[in-house]
């Protein structure tokens, strides 16, 4: 009895312990911090044990030998037997990617979305107004927001902030996804950041973009101030 309770305790103990160091960011060439590998480490190991999906990220400086970064991922996917989802940032080449390792992964996230270069539908619908060409672009334009990575990546940083940068907008990406997943599966992460970054986010991009409409407004009221009273003097 005592053999089969130690042998237990010993299997239990080898478990939680490979489940703890699981890697999950899986490559990091750029970043270097041990809270933000432990946090994406948590968050991904939570996620596999309650969903059996594996949430990978890659940060790599540049993409080996010029391939496309879906090239390399799917090279990087031959390492990996369980479901698997990659989001992947190479620092030089400027790209981000998220690749699945079966189709019907993508059922569980919205890729476009989080990929996409608009944060707010405020910002999504004057880009709309400015550039489309048809209705139809208009409408494709209009609804394309909610991107929780690339509106990050594209903000300047100031001299030493370039790495919080990235941090930053690559692990709200990897929480976007998990937290995803996890709805789409009806289930809970406890180590999600959850909707209240997402929300300061949002309200923070709705008060920048609302004084750039608000600057509109004055600068064609003030140009029409000027063209009227110029007619009325000439």
């Amino acid at each position: 009895m005592k053999f089969s309770r130690g042998l237990a305790a010993l299997i239990l103990a080898i478990f939680i312990q490979s489940n703890l160091v699981a890697d999950y960011l899986y490559k990091d060439e750029v970043i270097h911090n041990p809270q933000f590998r432990a946090d994406v480490n948590t968050l991904g190991s939570e996620l596999f044990q309650k969903t059996g999906v594996s949430l990978k990220l890659v940060m790599i400086r540049e993409l080996p030998n010029k391939m496309h970064i879906a090239e390399y991922e799917k090279e990087l996917m031959k390492d990996f037997k369980e479901p698997t989802i990659l989001l992947t940032f190479a620092e030089l080449n400027s790209k981000v990617d998220i690749f699945a390792s079966d189709k019907s992964l993508y059922q569980y996230f919205d890729r476009k979305q989080v990929l996409s270069p608009v944060a707010s539908p405020i910002q999504s619908f004057i880009m709309a107004l400015i550039y489309s060409k048809s209705f139809e672009s208009f409408k494709e334009m209009a609804t394309d927001y909610g991107g929780t990575i690339l509106p990050l990546l594209a903000d300047k940083a100031k001299k030493g902030e370039l790495l919080g940068k990235y941090s930053g907008s690559m692990y709200n990406g990897y929480d976007d996804i998990a937290e995803q997943i996890a709805t789409a599966k009806g289930i809970k992460l406890e180590h999600a950041a959850g909707n209240a970054n997402k929300n300061t986010f949002f309200v923070l991009k709705i008060v920048f973009y609302g004084f750039i409409i608000y600057g509109i407004f004055l600068y064609l009221k003030r140009k029409y101030y000027i063209k009227r009273h110029k007619n009325e003097f000439e």
